[in-house]
């Protein structure tokens, strides 16, 4: 197992243990996308950096094979020229291409396996995000249904139709007290109306009886 697959096992596991706990499950989970989305910025870029020096080696490599073939073909032409130690030189630098071989083989060998070990760490990397991506739309979902839902429970609360009655009963009763206290004007000008017309009667009355004593006086007077 890599360095980088262990760490993110790690993180995974880290992240399911806080989901479990945390109030805010989305702002988590952007967390862990962003923190993702860099680290596979960055395999990507040492994945490039791979492939540049394995095709390096793979250069090198070839051009020692090259070198190779070429210093052992110079090598029996010498011989066939009977020139040995011109043969010799060529075969010891052919001696020293097959070591370069050696080596930028071994070299390219792991840097392949390197290369395929990022990719698949990559892939790993992107199934994780596209996973929890998928995760965060369904919280952000249900976040977001039950933000909904309170704000309706709240509003159902403040302008519920339990209030209604008791609403309309508070009308009820200060339209009640309208209506008794127009009525209670009503009556105290009827009573208004009525004391007017009994004073009048009763001062007609004084008035005819104090008319009636004059004339009652005049006619005692002419008497005399």
């Amino acid at each position: 197992m890599s360095v980088i697959r262990r760490v993110r096992d790690i993180t995974a596991a880290t992240l399911n243990d806080r989901l479990e706990r945390s109030e805010d499950p989305v702002r988590l989970i952007d967390q862990f996308l962003v923190t993702t989305k860099q680290e596979i910025v960055e395999a990507e870029r040492l994945y490039q950096q791979y492939l540049m020096h394995a095709n390096q080696m793979k250069q090198q490599l070839q051009q020692a094979q090259l070198l190779r073939d070429k210093r052992e073909q110079q090598a029996l032409l010498a011989l066939k020229a009977e020139e040995e130690h011109i043969a010799k030189m060529a075969l010891q630098e052919k001696i020293q291409q097959e070591e370069k071989i050696e080596q930028y083989t071994e070299l390219y060998e792991q840097s392949k396996n390197a290369i395929l070990e990022l990719e698949d760490q990559i892939n790993m990397l992107k199934s994780e995000y596209q996973t929890v991506f998928d995760k965060r739309q369904y919280y952000f979902a249900r976040m977001e249904s039950l933000r909904l839902q309170q704000r309706m429970n709240q509003r159902m609360g403040a302008y519920g139709m339990q209030d209604v009655p008791r609403m309309f009963q508070r009308l009820e009763d200060r339209v009640s007290d309208w209506e008794l206290e127009s009525r209670s004007l009503r009556d105290l000008r009827r009573m208004g109306q009525e004391f007017a017309v009994q004073a009048g009667t009763t001062l007609q009355s004084a008035l005819d009886r104090e008319l009636n004593r004059l004339k009652q006086k005049l006619e005692d007077s002419g008497k005399e």
